[in-house]
């Protein structure tokens, strides 16, 4: 059995996943003093028993699992003593507390929570406010004076914080869309709500209103199937000649093939919003560079060209391992990461199963929604994997390194009792093009490609 690394960075939330996960193998396998789970000691929950693992399927303990879900639901619940809302990326809140002197945690920190939480949508939120305050302090008077006064050097600099954001700040907005805001429900703060997005998306690279068109309003309502815009079923997952073409047609024809989605379905109003944001956006962008071309390179068009990289490369990696025999299944399309980047950095990013099953799920509910549907997560055959972000994904899969990705593998159900080997090789089985045939069989729609 590979060693599970539990990284000292995850989350209180991932932390008790993993350990979760760590122990359901244990019982599993009957040799719970032997697995070695990488900078951890004393993992098992109490009460785990040997004789208790050999009477439970996948070695899941209905005690245990209560108890680490009551954790869990305390933890977002702000009647519960376990409560604690995330104020800053970095560090969740009992860290941040230990590391600060006590004066400035009391007289600064528990100040500015109380304050936030009450402009916050969900009281878990605190750390949107301090990211909207970051880039909006930064990024916008960073930009201004590109334009007012421009310098290569602070044009690089700029550009470098903007990367920084820009993972943290999609999935902020990620959030906004689905829920249709991040700030309370206040007039002043709707107004808020609704308008910032025009001026700090772009900086971002994201154009006016792309991101909801595209994501909820098409992505979510197609599933990765064939009428998915961003789909990869008719990709070769592991082919850099595939990638290559499934970048460059977003890069290209994303700003014509969205409207004409909407127009094939009879949604003319979002194909007619679609079209207008985006054109419009570009319109801007020409407008702003005919002014102050080099302001205009680096404040708006890099991030755009590297924005589009990375929802590419992150959509590929989400959706890369398809289950042959159920394609349009969530738990088969779709994977979970317990890693850093994805979660700490960008709200619970890697649970994007959970996700999929309900795009309403609020990003802090994702941990305990996973675990209360453990079972039915490896009945379904899905995939967790952990120690690895979705970039690592898509690179492992390009350089066909499918042994790499089966020790990142977190095994649930059968695959529980599969060699290293033969998790990769079922890594590899669902990396498969699929023909037009299959897809008319698997899905019962979506008309063949068009040459």
């Amino acid at each position: 059995m590979e060693k599970l690394v539990l990284s000292p960075e995850l989350t209180i939330q991932d932390t008790l996943v993993l350990r979760n996960l760590a122990d359901d193998i244990a019982r599993h396998q009957h040799t719970k003093p032997t697995l070695k789970v990488e900078g951890d000691e004393g993992y098992l929950s109490a009460g785990s028993t040997s004789q208790e693992a050999s009477d439970t399927k996948y070695g899941i303990s209905a005690e245990r699992d209560a108890a680490d879900i009551d954790k869990l639901s305390g933890f977002n619940d702000p009647s519960s003593e376990d409560f604690e809302p995330t104020v800053i990326s970095a560090l969740d809140l009992r860290d941040l507390r230990a590391r600060l002197p006590a004066a400035v945690y009391d007289h600064v920190v528990q100040p500015y929570i109380v304050w936030a939480q009450g402009l916050v949508r969900h009281e878990t939120d605190v750390i949107m406010l301090t990211h909207l305050i970051l880039y909006l302090a930064t990024s916008l008077p960073s930009a201004l004076w590109l334009f007012y006064r421009f310098s290569y050097l602070h044009g690089v600099l700029h550009f470098a914080m903007q990367v920084w954001y820009m993972g943290p700040y999609t999935l902020m907005m990620h959030q906004h869309i689905h829920m249709r805001g991040i700030l309370a429900k206040r007039p002043l703060l709707r107004l808020l709500d609704a308008a910032f997005p025009y001026v700090t998306d772009p900086l971002m690279g994201h154009t006016w209103n792309s991101y909801f068109y595209h994501h909820v309003k098409h992505h979510h309502v197609e599933g990765n199937g064939p009428e998915d815009l961003s789909s990869t079923v008719r990709y070769q997952r592991d082919s850099l000649l595939h990638f290559l073409h499934y970048l460059g047609r977003f890069y290209l024809l994303v700003w014509l093939d969205l409207p004409l989605y909407f127009l094939r379905k009879g949604r003319t109003a979002n194909a007619a919003r679609a079209a207008f944001w985006e054109l419009s956006n570009y319109a801007a962008m020409y407008t702003l560079f005919r002014l102050n071309s080099r302001a205009t390179t680096f404040v708006l068009l890099c991030p755009l060209l590297l924005m589009r990289l990375g929802l590419m490369v992150g959509n590929w990696g989400q959706h890369a391992f398809v289950d042959a025999d159920e394609p349009d299944s969530d738990f088969r399309s779709s994977i979970t990461l317990i890693d850093v980047p994805s979660n700490r950095y960008c709200y619970n990013d890697g649970y994007h199963t959970s996700h999929h099953l309900n795009p309403l799920r609020h990003w802090r509910h994702h941990p305990v929604a996973f675990l209360k549907q453990k079972e039915v997560y490896a009945n379904e055959k899905a995939l967790v994997f952990h120690n690895i972000d979705y970039l690592m994904i898509t690179i492992s899969l390009l350089r066909k390194d499918y042994l790499h990705l089966a020790r990142c593998l977190v095994p649930m159900g059968d695959q529980m009792d599969m060699t290293l080997e033969e998790r990769a090789a079922m890594l590899r089985r669902t990396t498969r093009r699929f023909t037009e045939e299959e897809i008319r069989e698997k899905f019962g729609k979506g008309k063949p490609k068009e040459n």
